[in-house]
């Protein structure tokens, strides 16, 4: 069992609790209200927050978790193999273990195929916290209908991709100007409310929870509002990219903001901005998909999705606060307690009890996102070269420190 900790003189930030300065204690793993012989931590006023719970990463990265404060992760299922079956979900929620847990998000159907239902039940008792359609949307009403029916009785959320494939076929981009412009084929941004739409209705017939990974549109945000304004259990998610970049950002071919939903007009854009300060937007995830240069250094039709977020998460989300965007203690809800919630797990907080997951930052700290030189697999960002502030001085799981 690893000491006692005493955190001295830290700024601490609980979703729960809100926003204090003062100490903070930890044993056996947990918070506690104080703790003898305890080693102290001199955190000189640094912000002591709850560790970040990643919800919908592509790839197991624990270079990209550890710099950017990620203790905990929700696995998408699209996986090789994908997430179907019971022994893959339990070696996957096991690999990262002591120092990043795993939580799988098993596939809604055998083999994200849209067909066929996979054995739910079962990848539950395996160790899947969720159920989900990977980068897929399931076009079967019927068979969706069945997902969230299954899913509700085993008290899971479905976790799912909104993105109508009829309308969405080979795009790579939103149709627009820039689109145009560039010569890219592009899809309707309505084909996200189309799929969101359709989903949550059924979702409010069930009864069941379903999570949203990513709503980018203004009119995705609108059917959001008027579903929990019902009673629907809906939660929804967003990127740093989505709040932050506009379609503008592709002008230059530019195959790091080749991304899945692609990139918005800057009305949905702003729109976003306004869903996360009236609380529609749930959960800020990195969407962590990293892309070595095979993948990327190619025409920007042929460039595979997906960006390294990882490392960039928080640095770029406290951006969001010192823009007065959204306040400290909801945005640490954001990336820590309202994934957990999603996952049906208890953590997120700093109350007594609680599982002692931290991260100290240092909230000023300066750097400059480089591609060539950010922690993990790859640096396939689209900040790169966007100076931030924000930096993990040290990290945490279940009070012990990480190296």
């Amino acid at each position: 069992m690893s000491r006692a900790l005493h955190f001295r003189d830290a700024r601490i930030i609980c979703p729960v609790a809100g926003e204090r300065r003062g100490d903070l204690f930890v044993a056996d793993g947990r918070i506690v209200d104080a703790a003898d012989d305890a080693q102290v931590i001199d955190c000189r006023g640094a912000l002591l927050a709850p560790a970040i719970v990643d919800l919908g990463v592509a790839s197991i990265d624990h270079g990209a978790f550890r710099a950017g404060g990620i203790v905990r992760v929700g696995l998408m299922p699209d996986q090789r193999p994908v997430l179907d079956e019971p022994g893959i979900v339990q070696r996957s929620a096991l690999i990262g273990r002591p120092n990043l847990w795993i939580h799988p998000i098993a596939a809604a159907t055998r083999g994200l195929e849209g067909t066929d239902l996979a054995e739910m039940a079962i990848c539950a008792s395996a160790g899947a916290r969720a159920v989900g359609t990977g980068r897929s949307w399931i076009a079967d009403s019927g068979v969706m209908a069945r997902v969230l029916a299954y899913a509700r009785d085993l008290g899971l959320a479905v976790v799912v991709h909104s993105e109508d494939a009829g309308l969405v076929g080979d795009a790579v981009a939103t149709e627009g100007e820039t689109a145009t412009r560039l010569g890219l084929s592009a899809a309707p941004a309505l084909a996200e409310p189309i799929a969101i739409a359709r989903d949550l209705m059924l979702a409010e017939a069930a009864g069941a929870r379903l999570h949203l990974r990513q709503v980018t549109t203004a009119a995705g945000f609108d059917l959001v509002r008027a579903a929990k304004r019902r009673g629907v259990a809906v939660t929804c998610g967003i990127t740093p990219a989505h709040l932050l970049l506009s379609d503008n950002a592709v002008s230059d071919f530019r195959t790091f903001t080749r991304l899945s939903p692609p990139l918005r007009a800057e009305e949905d854009r702003r729109a976003a901005l306004a869903a996360l300060a009236d609380g529609t937007i749930d959960v800020l995830c990195s969407g962590h998909d990293p892309r070595g240069p095979e993948e990327k250094r190619l025409p920007f039709a042929d460039a595979s999705a997906g960006a390294a977020g990882a490392a960039t998460l928080l640095p770029l989300a406290l951006g969001l606060v010192r823009d007065d965007r959204v306040a400290l203690p909801r945005l640490m809800a954001m990336l820590s307690r309202n994934p957990a919630a999603v996952l049906g797990i208890d953590t997120g907080s700093l109350q007594p009890g609680a599982e002692a997951d931290l991260m100290l930052v240092d909230p000023d700290a300066p750097w400059q996102i480089n591609a060539d030189t950010l922690p993990g697999a790859a640096g396939n960002t689209p900040f790169d070269g966007l100076p931030v502030q924000g930096r993990v001085l040290r990290l945490f799981k279940g009070g012990r420190a990480l190296a």
